[in-house]
């Protein structure tokens, strides 16, 4: 088919990716591959085709379609049942996870699901925790069907072991609650208080101020023994723990506030001020609400099963079944196929094993095994498909283990050493001392005049604007990462990066590229006949290394006779007459000395050309990040990898920066551990499970991950690889946003001087205070977030988001 005039042939028309020499063209249009034409092709059959046009580049790039069978463990009726939400005589419910959907074409087709399965009567998205709630009538379609035609347009849900354990408990709305309580309460006292603020006439007030102040206590009662309670909690515990939290000045103040406003009540002395109280409660409580609040999208403690398939094909009497992966049974013979994670340790029983342990050890060649010996869990088959027979079950294997192993464990603990607590302890100090002094000058000299100082002192010394600009900066500071893909565990990670002296990086998955490489030639140049010879070999192989360097050629092939593949050494074949054989040193008969980097030399009839030596691409940014670290950071870097990037590495961290490899899980943490004994303050930055253990350990675990919503080991923070280059920047807004938090501490300080004084002179009432009150914790928390906001457009990081979620 030809194309029109007007296609663009160098860009898929679906997803977007630059097209090869030979695009596919169809429909008048260029993709880039089957699968592409295929997902263009299912949309357009069903009016589909809008998805184009809200978004300029929107496809997913399907190059792999899903078989048929390997979503057969979806027919399971007691898999169905842990993965639905909810089901009865004629619909089900599920919530899928959906890592790919990216922009609002991604919203527009899942939720016009309906129109390609008949079945799906809804489907609503969470885009921020890149969810897909599906409702469906099971009589018309299944689970599995579902599923498949999600994968067919580009949007496999993300289903795991850990999708089928229980449901995580529904979201606490208490706070919430709360805070709306403490809300409507201030509103409503402030609108009975205007015949005090106002005293239009003395009348006006005699007659409808004492009954609007009774009201009043009916309206804080709840607010004081319900939404201020946590205050109340807090400080005592800090007490009965020895310690002074910055709860227990604000304790204070409230119950002062409240019992002297009902003595005024009662005794017919005055209004009180409880509009000030129950307002004083709800300023407070927005600030824990905003402390409390992080990316329930993502999930920063994740375990083994997280990682793990629901299911794995059994063969039993040569017959392939689907077996959930947590009712495995020792001796049970598997299929594994190429990417497939091995579940169980095993023993290779059939095929050419190729494992990808990367995300258990860190190590990025794939290790070649033969038939008997035994394959780890965790690991991943590159290449054709392989027979193994479980030794293990899941829960024993070594993965769980060293998931489980106590060592990873980091007992988790409160940190009340922040900015606000540490001021808050001489604060209370300071506060308590004044209020004391004034109660004692002003007794002997006059009794009304004592208890109003006293209690104004502690009302205008509430330390809520104190304890509200940690939350506030801090949490202003979280939305801007958030729209940097950089996403913390709580408020208090910016704090501890902030503080940070040290930072240790991995290195296979963290510094480099987990799926490319850089690949050089040393030898013999190729004449066009030689290429065509070890291409046509090379094709043959399922070995990562040698598709890697089939790559490299852009030649057609001939047929092969005589193919062998020897796991662990090389390949040969004849080709036209030539004998070829690919592989190690010893395989192809060359002379090599001692070597660390990884070689593949290149032998025929007989003679050896050349090697081919593969290195590491390390990320985009790297060297930019370094730079702006070197200068004010201690730099390492623990590799569970072999040593043959080290020359690279030093030249890229420099002479002081301390290069570690061939480390195992344990020894990562035991690194980081020492660091901290020594006092320092540690960033640990890694990706897979081999840095479990240290992202844990250290005072700040990132986990650096090229899927946000994919798996990643338990950290504090989360942050998409594409980002890395933005780490310096990251680091230098969080001391940024430590130094805000201080000046804010500035403001409300002259407040307090100011009104201190005033207090203790008896020149402000009680009521006066709480007026004031407010309005300098309002001031406070709008320099706070205004100083955020400019601080990120300086450092250029406060970009607007690319898709508004409404």
């Amino acid at each position: 088919m030809e194309a029109a005039p007007s296609v663009d042939l160098k860009t898929c028309y679906h997803c977007g990716e630059d097209c090869d020499d030979t695009p596919i063209l169809a429909h008048e249009k260029a993709f880039c591959c089957e699968g592409c034409k295929v997902v263009y092709e299912i949309l357009d059959a069903n009016n589909l085709c809008t998805y184009y046009t809200i978004e300029d580049r929107p496809g997913n790039s399907v190059k792999d379609p899903v078989a048929e069978s390997r979503l057969a463990y979806l027919d399971d009726v007691s898999v169905i049942n842990q993965l639905l939400d909810f089901q009865n005589s004629q619909i089900s419910k599920i919530t899928f996870y959906i890592p790919q959907m990216h922009c609002s074409s991604c919203i527009w087709l899942l939720e016009n699901l309906h129109k390609l399965d008949v079945g799906v009567t809804d489907s609503k998205v969470n885009f921020l925790r890149k969810e897909l709630a599906v409702t469906f009538e099971h009589g018309q379609t299944s689970l599995r069907k579902i599923v498949k035609l999600l994968a067919d347009v580009g949007y496999e849900p993300n289903i795991t072991l850990a999708d089928t354990h229980a449901k995580v408990q529904p979201k606490n709305y208490q706070m919430a609650y709360k805070l709306g309580l403490a809300g409507f309460c201030f509103a409503n006292a402030m609108l009975l208080s205007f015949p005090e603020y106002l005293a239009v006439t003395g009348e006006l007030e005699k007659s409808l101020g004492s009954f609007f102040a009774y009201i009043n206590i009916v309206l804080a009662i709840p607010v004081l023994l319900w939404s201020a309670r946590g205050f109340f909690v807090s400080a005592w515990q800090g007490l009965k723990q020895k310690m002074v939290n910055l709860d227990l000045p604000i304790a204070i103040g409230l119950a002062s506030l409240f019992t002297v406003s009902i003595y005024d009540i009662v005794t017919g002395k005055g209004p009180g001020f409880l509009d000030s109280f129950t307002g004083l409660v709800f300023f407070m409580l927005i600030g824990k609400y905003f402390q409390q609040k992080t990316y329930d999208s993502l999930s920063f403690d994740r375990d083994y099963t997280s990682y793990f398939p629901i299911s794995v094909t059994v063969l039993r009497n040569n017959q392939e079944t689907y077996v959930p992966v947590k009712e495995l049974k020792t001796g049970q013979r598997l299929l594994i196929r190429n990417h497939e994670l091995i579940p169980a340790d095993a023993i290779l029983m059939k095929g050419t094993a190729n494992i990808d342990y990367s995300f258990v050890s860190g190590e990025s060649v794939p290790v070649a095994k033969v038939a008997g010996e035994i394959i780890y869990a965790g690991g991943r088959q590159v290449g054709e498909s392989i027979e193994l027979e479980v030794v293990k079950e899941v829960s024993q294997g070594y993965l769980t283990q060293l998931w489980n192993s106590s060592v990873f464990r980091k007992k988790d603990e409160t940190n009340f050493e922040t900015y606000a607590h540490a001021v808050g302890k001489y604060f209370i100090t300071v506060t308590l001392m004044i209020a004391a002094g004034a109660l004692i000058y002003w007794v002997p000299r006059d009794t009304d005049m004592a208890i109003k100082a006293f209690t104004s002192v502690l009302v205008i010394a509430c330390p809520c604007a104190l304890s509200l600009a940690t939350p506030f900066t801090l949490g202003s500071a979280l939305r801007i990462f958030g729209k940097n893909k950089f996403y913390l565990k709580n408020l208090s990670v910016v704090e501890e990066m902030a503080k940070a002296d040290t930072i240790v990086f991995d290195k296979t998955g963290t510094l480099t590229e987990t799926d490319q490489s850089e690949i050089n030639y040393f030898g013999t140049q190729f004449s066009p006949e030689d290429q065509v010879l070890i291409a046509s070999v090379l094709k043959h192989s399922t070995h990562p290394l040698s598709q890697r360097i089939y790559s490299q050629f852009k030649t057609s092939a001939l047929p092969v006779i005589n193919f062998t593949e020897i796991p662990g050494k090389g390949i040969e074949a004849e080709v036209k007459g030539v004998k070829v054989k690919i592989g190690s040193a010893e395989f192809t008969g060359a002379e090599a000395g001692p070597q660390t980097e990884t070689r593949v030399y290149i032998c025929l009839n007989g003679k050896v050309y050349g090697y081919y030596v593969f290195l590491n691409k390390y990320r985009k940014g790297l060297e930019t990040v370094l730079k702006s670290l070197k200068k004010v950071k201690k730099l390492a870097v623990l590799s569970g990898d072999n040593d043959s990037e080290r020359e690279r590495l030093r030249s890229i961290f420099g002479p002081d920066a301390e290069l570690n490899f061939n480390q195992s899980p344990v020894q990562k943490l035991e690194y980081i551990q020492k660091l901290k004994d020594q006092g320092h303050k540690v960033i640990m930055i890694g990706d897979g499970l081999n840095d479990a253990g240290a992202l844990k350990q250290a005072d700040a675990g990132i986990a650096l991950t090229d899927k946000v919503s994919g798996f990643s080991p338990s950290c504090d923070g989360i942050l998409e690889a594409k980002n890395f280059g933005l780490l310096g920047k990251f680091l230098k807004f969080s001391k940024v946003n430590m130094r805000i938090i201080l000046a804010s501490f500035g403001v409300s300080f002259v407040y307090n001087i100011i009104g201190l004084t005033m207090a203790v002179m008896g020149e402000f009432t009680p009521i006066v205070s709480a007026i004031l009150m407010p309005i300098s914790t309002i001031s406070v928390i709008v320099f706070a977030t205004i100083s955020v906001q400019i601080a990120a457009n300086k450092m250029k990081l406060n970009k607007p988001e690319k898709l508004a979620i409404t």
